[in-house]
């Protein structure tokens, strides 16, 4: 039986933005996967110290931004696992949680480029594919085998510049899901 490929799109997504739900729709245009899972970090180890929004809320909004989309998911399978959450130790556990599936693992281009620093960063390259998306203007790099680039436009939008606008009492439709941002607006958030 072939596995389903499924992408772990990990981040804090705080909150998830219109940007992201494309980056994951683009990977599925590409053929590079079944499914995408919006794995919401409890705490991500690169931002430790930063205030981050409750990790149920960051969940909620991710289930309202994609919903009606079959092949996308909301996972919260981090929160249960010790933080702060290293991925190796995620893709681990997912893999013999869900033995039907094969892992792969969507990052940023800014992440790649510290991917070096990164908890056992050479087992990831080892045992899971990774994909790269751009982030800023770089040009696709030398990857090694098992890495691709995901020709990707640019998003000209980050949840920094989303919670910024809602704190300045700017408008952040467009930047977001129409249910996210009442979400925002309904439970005070960013304010």
């Amino acid at each position: 039986m072939d596995k389903r490929r499924t992408v772990i799109f990990g981040g804090s997504f705080d909150p998830i933005h219109n940007g992201h739900v494309a980056l994951a729709r683009r990977v599925l245009d590409c053929g590079l996967a079944d499914e995408v899972w919006f794995m919401v970090s409890p705490q991500n180890p690169h931002k430790q110290g930063t205030a981050l929004t409750d990790e149920n809320r960051r969940l909620r909004m991710v289930q309202l931004a994609i919903q009606g989309e079959a092949a996308f998911r909301a996972c919260d399978f981090e929160f249960a696992l010790p933080r702060p959450s290293y991925t190796v130790n995620t893709l681990a556990a997912l893999e013999e949680s869900y033995p039907d599936r094969e892992f792969l693992l969507l990052i940023g281009a800014d992440n790649w480029e510290k991917f070096g620093s990164w908890y056992k960063g050479e087992e990831i390259l080892r045992r899971y594919g990774v994909i790269v998306y751009p982030r800023g203007n770089e040009v696709v790099p030398h990857l090694p085998q098992g890495v691709v680039w995901l020709p990707a436009e640019l998003y000209d939008i980050s949840s920094t510049a989303v919670r910024r606008a809602v704190a300045e009492g700017q408008g952040i439709s467009g930047s977001v899901a129409p249910a996210v941002e009442h979400y925002i607006y309904e439970n005070g958030l960013y304010k």
